[in-house]
């Protein structure tokens, strides 16, 4: 049998379409929806009809903007949170074909469809059909769950509810912890009790929350305290909150210069420090695969975290609200 494939099959179902709706950051806080030309995949490609992707925290600073940010940035970036339907498949790909649900992990969503390699990609299981599956944020999840280690019994704190806290929350509850959730919005520590926390408490005064934990844990403090917010303040208090010999897990994305920690603390408590970041795509992959099992066996629901949803056509006010916060906001998508 060749490997070839037919022409049908290298386009897809829509052979008529050439350009494509994607957003583009022109300038800092200044976002325009574009016709632009539509992918063509290459050998080893996939491309994808996009049915949503959701909206990070981490673009925030392509959103501000940065000194080492150049603009107009590409079309689509830096969406990287996207699923939908394969369309398109290039040369030699074999593992996925048109027709089949994916989530993926590319890097220009913000747009009608995006281009993967085809080994970056998951397939959907029809009992996640209809729901919507942004894998990169799902399976940075599970990888930081896997890192820490978290075992039944323990007591684990986590600090800053967002999307990715309250995942670990549930997560952490399933394994059979008692979680301490530690939040600065009222409302996500709402979140956090109906993700299962045994425990909240407002993420406001540096001493209390040190002494409610040690109250709590009748001094011994925490054997696993993860880090969600990627700021100076919660990571110093996350190592307060880290009994002798625990394991400090930093989840939260600090992307925006030099830290200052007690690292006198740390040494004298001889904490474990996990930078619980990945950097290799086959790492990312096995996690979206390992999300993909958790939301299917219902150790993982992000269901009710998805509060806003947008079209692209109005992806600047999503972005405003991404940087606000406003009440009641957790997860934002885009769909289409």
């Amino acid at each position: 049998m060749q490997d070839t494939l037919t022409t049908d099959q290298k386009q897809g179902a829509d052979t008529r379409a050439t350009t494509m709706k994607a957003a583009v950051v022109a300038s800092p806080q200044s976002i325009k929806v574009e016709e632009t030309a539509l992918p063509e995949p290459q050998a080893g490609q996939v491309r994808i009809r996009l049915q949503g992707c959701g909206l990070c925290a981490s673009n925030i600073p392509v959103w501000e903007g940065r000194e080492w940010f150049s603009y107009p940035v590409d079309a689509g970036n830096p969406g990287h949170e996207g699923w939908g339907v394969v369309d398109a498949v290039g040369e030699g790909v074999t593992a996925v074909k048109p027709g089949d649900r994916v989530a993926a992990l590319s890097y220009n969503a913000y747009a009608e469809y995006d281009l993967a390699d085809a080994d970056k990609v998951v397939k959907l299981p029809e009992s996640l059909a209809g729901k919507p599956f942004p894998g990169e944020p799902l399976g940075c999840a599970m990888n930081i769950f896997k890192r820490s280690e978290i075992q039944a019994g323990q007591t684990v704190a986590i600090l800053g509810i967002g999307f990715l806290g309250a995942l670990l929350v549930q997560l952490a509850k399933n394994a059979g912890a008692r979680v301490i959730a530690v939040s600065q919005r009222e409302y996500s520590l709402e979140v956090a009790r109906e993700c299962g926390a045994d425990e909240v408490i407002k993420m406001d005064d540096h001493y209390k929350i040190i002494e409610k934990v040690k109250d709590l844990t009748n001094g011994n403090f925490c054997e696993r305290v993860l880090e969600c917010t990627g700021k100076e303040w919660p990571l110093n208090l996350a190592g307060e909150l880290t009994a002798e010999r625990g394991r400090l897990i930093i989840a939260g994305f600090h992307q925006d210069g030099m830290r200052q920690v007690n690292i006198q603390l740390w040494n004298w408590r001889g904490l474990d420090v996990i930078n619980a970041h990945e950097r290799d795509p086959k790492e990312y992959i096995k996690g979206i695969k390992a999300a993909v099992k958790a939301v299917e066996e219902g150790s993982m629901n992000p269901d009710r975290l998805y509060t806003h949803a947008y079209t692209l056509d109005n992806i600047a006010i999503a972005f405003k609200n991404l940087t606000s916060r406003p009440e009641g906001f957790v997860k934002a998508l885009i769909t289409f």
